[in-house]
């Protein structure tokens, strides 16, 4: 029998992937990343013009070359013909929004708006809508509009509809001249099927859209500024697809780039987080998934709909059809690391790395493994990128407490991998006080794969098993799930998403549980977590806001 395969695609912060994955098995086939050429743009745009503090862009072009290197490479490393491949599933880092024109080409690709960062793609961690997102809370909040309760009761700068007030407010002439702004997931799509399609998960994550209420209503946004009352039926176009549904069919132009068959079914383009929970066998309730990487993601399913304040967003059928979906996260996780690597760690240390021919990372794990819990007296806040979940706050910042003169980088480095997980710690224990049940946990994501101290942490101070999900690419190997689901049983695939996911999705054989005597030790620790949570996070103490003014003082602008 011939096999039949899907090709899942999944677009990250920093680069691009493809997997090839047997329909029947499971097995990736095949896989390719591609790094983005551009990066983040966090300073300056291609032609040298400056960015302000708090913003993160990309280049739209990186994601076409992703789109049109990692499909060809799988199909000709797995020797597959274009016949075997039965779907495509696209998922993508969100909210990640860009202004196109009525082609769907991106604007900032327009001469007159290369120099002008409002036209470019504003990245997830793109923190610069800080003050929209404040006051689209505040007026939601005044009219008692029941959607915050969606969003846990504050919006988010890192979401849509912050992001496209910012562009109304500070570059007009964009605002104006974009025929639809998009999701990137929902322009790959569009790439691939040749229409304008949304995806329905996408749209109520971060654009605040509901499946019982629909969208923003145009009195609200009215209220907001009045130049943003007719955004739904001005600026957001396209048809809506729930998940498992084909959003269309691959055209021949798109076929032909990609060396497939025309009329393939694919996706809409999902959420990078929720997906990998197929990839993991997550097909129904009370199973958290932690995806740790750049940032972290925590996704729960369950059969209530309660406000959980402080939680990222809550849709109906976001995952698994039949249940609400919760979201939570926190807003940098690796990056912070790689902060740390990067500019706090001595050149012995990188000579040391060298000569053991590990890397820097590798080295501070080692070192730190051999450190007690709560030997070095340190303890830190995990907020160098803003806070996500709880406090939905991007202008809290890191801290370390309890530095000395002894004070050595792997004691710095173990404060700040246990600081990550004492904030997933508290997005845990909020989801149980809100009544959302939690049985199990699943990891999935780089860091789950490749930092066990971490993992053992994880299940020390959560006093719980920790699954670790086997593909090292769970979000692309979800999307390639839903793929075949997209193309149904009679097309080789699935006809639903929670069949699918029994049967294709798995654990790695080791897992992580807790350690009785670490866990009681964590246990003091995460309590001095919280009260430093709480008093720098919650009005005791504003002294992260009051310093972020002064520097932006000190800098006399932004763009200086």
């Amino acid at each position: 029998m011939t096999e039949l395969y899907a090709i899942g695609i999944d677009f990250g912060t920093l680069s691009g992937r493809a997997v090839l994955v047997d329909a029947k098995t499971g097995e990736v086939a095949a896989q390719a990343v591609k790094d983005y050429a551009h990066g983040v743009m966090e300073t300056a745009l291609p032609d040298g013009t400056k960015l302000p503090a708090d913003w993160a862009l990309q280049h739209p072009g990186d994601y076409l070359e992703v789109l049109y290197e990692v499909i060809p490479a799988v199909m000709r490393m797995s020797g597959a013909s274009p016949e075997q491949v039965i779907g495509i599933g696209v998922d993508f880092t969100s909210s990640t929004v860009l202004p196109v024109d009525q082609e769907g080409h991106p604007l900032c690709l327009n001469p007159e708006f290369v120099g002008e960062p409002n036209a470019w793609v504003k990245l997830w961690k793109h923190h610069g809508a800080q003050d929209q997102a404040r006051r689209l809370t505040q007026v939601a909040a005044e009219r008692g509009e029941t959607f915050l309760t969606y969003c846990g009761g504050i919006i988010n700068s890192e979401l849509m509809i912050p992001k496209l007030l910012e562009t109304l407010e500070l570059a007009p002439e964009v605002y104006e001249q974009t025929e639809c702004f998009m999701e990137a997931g929902d322009w790959i799509v569009r790439n691939l099927i040749g229409e304008n399609i949304r995806s329905a998960a996408t749209a109520g994550y971060k654009a605040l859209w509901s499946k019982c209420d629909g969208p923003l209503s145009s009195e609200y946004l009215k209220a907001v500024n009045p130049k943003f009352e007719h955004l739904i039926t001005e600026k957001l176009g396209g048809k809506l697809v729930q998940q498992g549904e084909a959003a269309g069919r691959l055209t021949k132009a798109a076929a032909e780039r990609l060396g497939l068959r025309a009329g393939i079914p694919v996706t809409d383009g999902h959420l990078d987080g929720h997906v990998a929970g197929l990839a993991v066998g997550i097909d129904g309730p009370e199973k958290l998934l932690l995806v740790l990487g750049t940032s972290a993601g925590a996704m729960i399913c369950s059969e209530k709909k309660v406000a959980v304040p402080g939680s990222f967003g809550m849709v109906e059928d976001g995952l698994i059809p039949g249940y609400y979906c919760y979201e939570a996260g926190q807003s940098c996780v690796g990056d912070m690391f790689n902060w740390f690597v990067k500019n706090s760690v001595p050149a012995a240390y990188a000579e040391e790395a060298r000569e053991k021919e590990v890397t820097v990372h590798q080295l501070l794990t080692e070192k730190a493994s051999k450190l007690k819990i709560g030997e070095s007296g340190l303890i830190a806040l995990d907020w160098w990128n803003g806070n996500r979940s709880c406090l939905v706050d991007a202008e809290l910042t890191g801290m370390f407490l309890g530095m000395t003169l002894s004070t050595k980088p792997e004691e710095m480095y173990r404060a700040l991998l246990e600081a990550s997980v004492f904030g997933m710690r508290k997005i845990i224990d909020n989801f149980e006080e809100n009544g959302i049940g939690i049985r199990q946990i699943y990891a999935c994501g780089g860091i789950s794969r490749k930092n066990p101290l971490m993992m053992q942490i994880y299940a020390d101070v959560t006093n719980r098993e920790v699954f670790i999900g086997a593909s090292d690419q769970c979000p692309a190997l979800g999307s390639a799930i839903f793929g075949m689901v997209a193309a149904g049983a009679s097309g080789g695939g699935y006809d639903t998403v929670a069949e699918a996911a029994a049967k294709l999705g798995r654990v790695a054989a080791v897992s992580y549980k807790p350690i009785p005597e670490n866990v009681v030790r964590y246990e003091a620790l995460y309590q001095e977590f919280l009260l430093l949570h709480d008093y720098f996070g919650t009005g005791g103490n504003d002294v992260m806001k009051r310093l972020r003014r002064i520097r932006t003082a000190g800098k006399g602008t932004d763009n200086e």
